[in-house]
């Protein structure tokens, strides 16, 4: 209790998607009950899969454990085949998207996660050792740490090229966004960008009937191999944390380099339609807008007409950007503060991720002058270049909430250590009696 007369929590997450739920259970594992798991949306829409995700199915293979936290009557297999049966299972290639939301929404109900819905989290501020979390609508939280379990977007925005500045709004959507694909219908469709969402947004708008789909690549062609999934092991999740500086800086810049590709069956959902054309080796130079009706210019010398734009161009990673900690954004130190690249390396945007400690914690750009950064939390996208591929992909999210839970577990104990040593001191349950073996004299 604050001196306030406000209840303190030991932590908050904020996110209920699948990085909150399981950070969530593992943090509930290691004896941490006070705790709160907010998130903005409403109960079974938390998360992208039923909002602005749009693949068919997940691109993971089915039988990964996700966030099971290594427990197998929590894996989707287990909740499948509970319903489903074991020739279903057999016989199912990928995992539906929207089968997986109802996974996860199961998983929640089954291990009685405290999530607690339609709650924003709007500032977060550090208030006598403790954070203090305003939110939208009035009200506060106090709390003695934070995990931001907040997705994709992480630590960012959706990233919106300088081109689109003075498009008007009604004519251009990014890939996060609410779309109305059916009123899509009989117009002309540009999709910017090559990766997964672009197919996934152009599949939609292509089944909504529009009657041309242009996507427009910088590409040269589309990346076939997704080098990450070369190197997937234990050894290299474990790994890549203890990795030197240059050795992580060099893989995740090879990674982004060479591009995951987008899913096999996203891609021929796309090029299965005669009115869908590919455009790669092309950037948008300006476009111009006419009554609704626009004119994008691009680097080939090309001009195409479009009624409506998609921009899947992902999102960025910068501190300043997201609400919660924009005030402190200077006081976070980010990779571009701790390590310098050689110039074939140099990556300005990998320079922007946050420099986080080994449990996820964001750190100071300036020693002593923002301690309070130690208590807050990034277990999602942005932790990927000091932590790997641990806080938001399905393949390692059971193994990077390990590491947050033990890590905020043994802070918890030792920050409390007074506490602990008088318990032990005072501890008097006996498991001998004196009763249970005879002195002898001499």
């Amino acid at each position: 209790m604050h001196a306030s007369g406000d209840p303190v929590s030991d932590v908050v997450v904020i996110g209920a998607g699948m990085a909150g739920l399981v950070a969530t259970f593992s943090l509930l594992r290691n004896g941490i009950r006070n705790i709160r798991c907010l998130d903005r949306n409403p109960a079974g829409f938390e998360g992208p899969w039923v909002t602005y995700a749009r693949m068919e199915t997940l691109r993971s293979p089915k039988v990964l454990t996700g966030p099971a936290a290594g427990i197998p009557s929590l894996t989707f297999r287990a909740w499948f085949v509970a319903q489903f049966g074991a020739a279903e299972w057999e016989s199912l290639d990928k995992i539906p998207r929207v089968m997986w939301m109802e996974y996860l929404r199961w998983y929640r109900d089954v291990l009685a996660l405290p999530v607690e819905n339609g709650i924003e989290v709007l500032r977060i501020d550090p208030l006598d050792g403790l954070l203090a979390l305003e939110l939208m609508g009035g009200g506060r939280i106090l709390t003695r740490k934070v995990v931001m379990a907040t997705g994709r977007e992480g630590l960012g925005r959706p990233r919106i090229p300088d081109f689109m500045r003075d498009v008007p709004r009604r004519v251009w959507a990014h890939t996060s966004d609410t779309i109305d694909f059916a009123a899509l219908r009989g117009k002309r469709v540009v999709v910017i960008g090559g990766g997964a969402s672009a197919m996934d947004n152009a599949g939609e708008a292509l089944e909504a009937g529009c009657a041309e789909l242009r996507m427009l690549v910088r590409r040269r062609t589309l990346p076939q191999i997704n080098k990450l999934t070369g190197i997937g092991s234990s050894g290299f999740t474990n790994g890549y944390r203890a990795m030197s500086e240059a050795g992580r800086w060099r893989t995740m810049h090879y990674a982004d380099e060479t591009g995951p590709p987008p899913p096999r069956n996203s891609t021929l959902r796309v090029s299965r339609h005669a009115n869908a054309h590919f455009h790669f080796d092309t950037a948008v130079d300006a476009i111009q807008v006419s009554d609704d009706q626009l004119a994008m210019h691009t680097s080939r010398g090309k001009t195409f007409a479009a009624d409506f734009i998609i921009l899947a161009t992902g999102f960025t990673v910068e501190t300043a950007a997201r609400p919660e900690i924009a005030a402190h954004a200077d006081a976070i130190a980010t990779w571009a503060d701790r390590y310098t690249p050689p110039p074939e390396l140099a990556n300005a945007e990998l320079g922007g991720f946050p420099y986080l400690g080994p449990h996820f914690q964001l750190t100071e750009r300036r020693p002593g002058a923002a301690p309070f950064l130690a208590d807050i939390h990034c277990f999602n996208h942005a932790a990927s270049l000091s932590l790997g591929k641990v806080a938001g992909d399905i393949p390692g999210i059971s193994t990077g909430a390990e590491w947050l839970a033990d890590g905020i577990a043994a802070e918890f104990y030792n920050r409390d250590i007074e506490a602990h040593w008088q318990i032990l001191v005072d501890f008097a349950t006996p498991e001998l009696f004196g009763d249970e073996w005879n002195d002898a004299e001499g």
